[in-house]
This record gives C-alpha cells, structure tokens and sequence, in this order.
C-alpha cells in the first residue's frame, strides 16, 4: 500500500501570452511540480503573487488538466484514476468563489448535498455539524447575500464539506477574514487533520502558516525552490521565523533577478 493520499507527477501548465507586435509567448505557469500529500497532513503552499500557487492548486483539484504530467488519489487501498469519481473525494475552495445571494447556507448545503447523491437525512446531519464546526448557528438560515465577510468565507468552505471528503484543497481560506473568522477555520482545520484529513491549501499569511502546516512548500516563478517542516526551513536559513525564511529565499530572490534584467535591458540595475 502506497502511503500517500494525493500527488502529483511533474506537473506542467503552459499558458500562450500575446506580446507586442502580436508576438505570442509560451509561459509554464506551473513548471514540472511534484510533490505528495499524505493523510492526516497538512501542506502549506507559499509564494508571492504569480508564482503558480493557484494554477497549481485548480490542477491538484481536477478542475484544470495540465500541460503534462498527473495528478493521483488514494483513498484507503484503492487508487481512484475516474476524475468524476477523484472530484468526490476533493473539498476544493477558490480564491474567488461566487455564491447565489439568494439562498441561505443552509440551503445552499441541501441542494449540493443533494447533487452528491447524499440522502436527506444525511444531509441534515452533515449540515448541522459544519454549522457547528464552523460556527454558523447565528446566521445559516440567513440569505448570503446579507452576511459580512467572513460569514460569506464560512458558507463558502461550508460547500466543500458537505459531503465530508478526504481531501481539502484551500485557496486563501482566510483571506480578508477577522480575527474570529480566521479562528474558526483554523481551528476546523486541526480538527480535520485529527480526523485523518488531507489539506492542501495556499495563504499569504506566515505566521499562520508556521503555526498550523506540517510541511512547506515554497513556490517560485512555477517551481518548488524550497520545501520542509517550518523548523526545517528556519535550520536550512538560519532565521528565526517564516517571514524570514520567505524574505531570504523568495524576496531577495526576486529582487536579484529584478537587477538582472535591468543590466540586460540597459538599466543600471540599482
């Protein structure tokens, strides 16, 4: 039996950029990632913007076929190669997801409790744990379109465990969110992890990251430059925190190839 619950295999996504001059531009978005994630952990995805992470999560999720390369699931013994099938087993959350205004959380869990095939009562009981768990008693039979920031951020996770599945992909699950907000959804994410739950998700925020991932994965310009536990990361660098950590290998990166391309684009490079 393989130990892993979702990997990928030298991931590739090449995107076509018009340029100047109606020159088009091939650009690998993402650019030959591997990695596996296990059951029961916790990956951390870190990257400054435009460096794939998002690309890279819509892939892990099935909702984007790559350039080259695979994504595989494993759940128990079985190996889950049916993509209908691999996409009930992923909880998956964009960064930008849309909810119809008109529905109330709890309805909007029904109906996609129902289009899992889910029957009523165990929709019912799986609504009334998220709404637990999450914290959403005060406001599940409230209309979405009348909820604040972070309630709208706990509907939305909400949907993607209706249908309790082992893997969460995450996309800035607490971008924008309160101190409350932010709170609940990462307490539910330990608790997950306790249950044998696989996470994979993507934050901007460190110290979050420090305190709540197993590992880390470092993302850059499309490749892994980087990954480990955080205390791995802080011994690799010699820094004290995460935020040091990314300062050294992302930051100072980036800025050394900002000067490069000024000297061959005949700045000074200052």
């Amino acid at each position: 039996m393989s130990d892993y619950r979702i990997k990928a295999d030298n991931l590739i996504k090449t995107f076509t950029k018009n340029e100047k001059k109606n020159k088009k531009v091939d650009i690998n978005a993402v650019d030959g990632i591997s990695l596996t994630v296990n059951e029961g952990e916790i990956v951390g995805i870190l990257g400054p913007n435009g460096a794939g992470k998002t690309t890279l999560l819509r892939m892990m999720s099935k909702l984007m076929k790559p350039t080259s390369g695979q994504v595989s699931i494993r759940i128990g013994e079985k190996e889950i190669t049916d993509d209908i099938e691999v996409k009930r087993h992923i909880g998956y959350l964009s960064n930008n997801t849309k909810l119809y205004g008109r529905f109330s959380p709890r309805e909007l869990l029904q109906t996609l409790g129902a289009l899992y095939g889910m029957t009523k009562e165990d929709v019912e009981k799986s609504v009334a744990n998220i709404s637990k768990v999450l914290s959403m008693e005060n406001f599940i039979d409230n209309r979405i379109e009348k909820l604040s920031t972070g309630q709208t951020q706990r509907a939305s996770i909400a949907r993607c465990l209706v249908h309790d599945p082992q893997v969460y992909i995450f996309d800035e699950p607490t971008l924008g969110l309160d101190i409350i907000s932010s709170a609940a959804i990462i307490d539910f994410m330990k608790k997950e992890r306790e249950r044998g739950k696989t996470i994979l998700y993507s934050t901007h925020y460190m110290e979050e990251a420090e305190f709540l991932c197993d590992r880390i994965l470092l993302v850059h310009q499309g490749k892994i430059v980087s990954e480990g536990t955080p205390a791995e990361l802080k011994a690799r660098t010699g820094k004290e925190s995460l935020r040091d950590v990314f300062g050294e290998l992302i930051i100072k990166e980036t800025e050394f190839e900002n000067e490069t391309l000024g000297q061959y684009e005949g700045g000074s490079g200052r």
